[in-house]
């Protein structure tokens, strides 16, 4: 699986659930027992004892590594069964519709996770299959999922006023007629009767611009005026109280403040929606589990790593660069700048809690084990249509469960499937 699929949002998940990482062989510590006999027939493909309580042991160490409790072995047996069904439904959907890999594929996603070029045959097509189910999962389930623009817009107003600053940009033209401090009563009252008439000009037509350049004592006369557009909040507070019910191209009554007495006139209004994030400068090594590397043994190796980059005996960059098995391998396993929601949350939760320069310990995602680092973080303010999209990126992550599930049923919906000997 490459990079871009390690980020982005939608994201392929295993059959019911099970993790990319869980779906390695057991360890050759754990043994399988029983007698092997079918136990049920998917379209013709047996599915045998054997098979259901060797999925019984891979599910009972997921469990246990992620501190889950294991339920009855009746319990497991079950669900190792269905979700064996639904596997070979879907790889039958998958020959049906010319969904397939390759074994030159195959046997290069293999390499990529173990170099060991005499694994077993059974293990190069377990890697196959579960390649197909990914390809097959990014053809069918990214379609089925729908997000409205209403959708969307709500959750922006359900975020107003935290994160989401909604002020406009907009543009004023300001006229102004200074009061000098030392000024008696009567001389304001003059200098207010001068801005009253100004405001009479322009109220019968006379051309804004024009009467700043001769009558104005702002910083802006030669430019007509014009302040420029800008924020709304990085204007005066008593600018935008007297011009904030203005419709464009409207005059402000003559306002006092300090300085003298202005008037303002609203050029341009423009809508504006930003929003500031956190963005995470970050770096990881991933070690993808497989049947010749355990979910343990890839904890154990990045823990070491760990130890070894703290005591100085190691270079983090240059491990990245000889064990990731992502393409970040080749930049020092450096994921670049990053804001919310570009990772799968089980390695954003680990990463966030992280301090610049802190290393996690080993993390496990559906994607593998992680040694993850956090280089810097800053502040970064995004556009609206990068609001847009952060919402509806994450949106489409809350959806894909629900479309998947709903996708893997009709598919086994269509299959044949016979159950035989309940499986032990």
């Amino acid at each position: 699986m490459s990079l871009s699929a390690f980020r982005l949002p939608l994201l392929w998940m295993a059959v019911l659930g099970v993790s990319a990482s869980s779906l390695a062989q057991p360890t050759p510590q754990t043994r399988v027992t029983g007698r092997n006999y079918i136990v049920a027939v998917v379209d013709a493909e047996p599915i045998t004892n054997h098979d259901v309580n060797l999925r019984v042991s891979q599910i009972r160490q997921q469990l246990t590594q992620q501190g889950r409790s294991v339920g009855p072995d009746s319990s497991l047996l079950r669900e190792a069964l269905e979700r064996l069904i639904n596997e070979k439904a879907l790889l039958q959907f998958a020959k049906e519709t010319g969904v397939d890999v390759d074994n030159s594929t195959g046997d290069l996603a293999a390499s990529a996770t173990s170099p060991d070029t005499t694994r077993p045959l059974g293990a190069r097509q377990e890697q196959r299959e579960q390649l197909t189910l990914q390809r097959l999962t990014e053809r069918n389930v990214p379609s089925r999922i729908k997000i409205s623009d209403a959708e969307i817009d709500q959750v922006i107003r359900e975020q107003q006023g935290s994160q989401v600053n909604t002020a406009s940009d907009i543009e004023l033209g300001h006229i102004l007629v200074a009061v000098p401090e030392t000024a008696n009563e009567e001389e304001v009252k003059r200098l207010q009767n001068k801005a009253q008439e100004i405001w009479t000009r322009l109220q019968q037509g006379a051309d804004f611009s024009a009467v700043a350049k001769e009558t104005s004592d702002g910083a802006e006369r030669d430019k007509g005026g014009l302040m420029g557009l800008r924020p709304s909040d990085r204007y005066p507070s008593l600018f935008m109280d007297a011009t904030q019910s203005l419709k464009v191209g409207g005059l402000s009554a003559v306002v006092r403040s300090g300085a003298g007495f202005h008037i303002l006139k609203l050029i341009s209004k423009r809508s504006s929606q930003t929003m500031t994030v956190t963005e995470t400068r970050v770096r990881h090594i991933l070690l993808r589990p497989n049947s010749q590397l355990s979910q343990n043994a890839a904890r154990a190796k990045l823990a070491e790593d760990r130890r070894a980059i703290e005591a100085g005996k190691a270079d983090f960059a240059q491990l990245a660069q000889e064990q990731s098995q992502d393409t970040s391998s080749t930049s020092g396993g450096d994921l670049g700048w990053v804001g919310p929601g570009m990772f799968v949350p089980e390695f954003e939760q680990v990463m966030n809690k992280l301090t610049i320069g802190q290393m996690s310990d080993p993390t496990v995602s559906r994607f593998g084990v992680h040694l993850i680092q956090v280089l810097a973080r800053r502040e970064a303010a995004i556009s609206e249509r990068e609001v847009r999209d952060m919402v509806r990126n994450s949106l489409r992550e809350k959806k894909f469960d629900e479309a998947y599930q709903l996708w893997v049923q009709e598919v086994r919906g269509r299959a044949y499937v016979e159950y035989r000997d309940a499986p032990q």
